[in-house]
């Protein structure tokens, strides 16, 4: 979460473009902004994990079993003048990526839809994000195997989500697409085709690189001062 909000500075400052992915290295449990911190109790099987506040709306993700993506966009890029857009033609990229897997994803619609992509938590939602309904989300079957959520300021925007690759027992009511298509996908596999995807879908040449030094302070910085500490996790009790 700290790098992601790192990207983000430097997409605002230095108008440096990132695309991301990463993995976690042990189950994770990552409120949304909105979200109650006392709400993680109603969740028996993650109470255990490690929890994080993200920057972003929407409900909990059980980061283990998945891939997660960043996006950070200048906003004089023009993939980021329209936010709408922007979920729109990388959750596209991701529906030709898994294709290229034989898995068939489609969007959500409505009636399914019940939020839009930049809508806070509704009163009622269920806790966790991958049992509530976006425009846009991605579906295998009728379950949701990703979904989007941003973040704009200071003349950047942050879009991230999650892929749900297979069922964690930390989560087990949530199907992934291993569960889904019987197809078992790696991370890597998924990270090679995706980041192609994803650049030409948007028009960035990408190129593999490393946090600046800038970055990676900015990062640790935040890590040390905010995501570890219970006054940013448990700003909302």
């Amino acid at each position: 979460m700290a790098v992601d909000e790192a990207l983000l500075e430097s997409a605002a400052e230095c108008g440096r473009a990132a695309l991301r992915f990463y993995t976690w290295s042990e189950p994770t449990l990552s409120l949304g902004y909105f979200q109650n911190y006392s709400e993680r109790d109603s969740h028996l099987p993650s109470r255990e994990c490690a929890l994080v506040r993200r920057q972003t709306g929407g409900g909990a993700i059980l980061h283990d079993r998945e891939l997660t993506y960043s996006l950070a966009l200048p906003v004089e890029s023009p993939s980021a003048r329209d936010a709408s857009r922007l979920y729109e033609q990388v959750h596209i990229a991701l529906v030709e990526v898994l294709a290229r897997f034989g898995v068939e994803a489609r969007f959500c619609t409505p009636p399914l839809a019940n939020l839009s992509p930049s809508s806070s938590t509704l009163a009622g939602e269920p806790f966790l994000c991958f049992q509530r309904r976006a425009r846009n989300d991605l579906l295998v079957d009728d379950s949701k195997v990703c979904g989007s959520a941003q973040r704009r300021r200071r003349g950047a925007i942050l879009q991230h989500g999650s892929i749900l690759l297979a069922c964690s027992e930390k989560a087990p009511e949530l199907p992934g697409i291993r569960e889904l298509s019987g197809q078992n996908l790696s991370t890597a596999d998924v990270i090679e085709v995706a980041a192609g995807a994803i650049g030409l879908r948007l028009g960035l040449g990408l190129i593999a690189g490393e946090l600046t030094a800038d970055e990676a302070s900015a990062a640790q910085t935040l890590c040390d001062e905010k995501y570890s500490g219970n006054p940013w996790n448990q700003k909302r009790i």
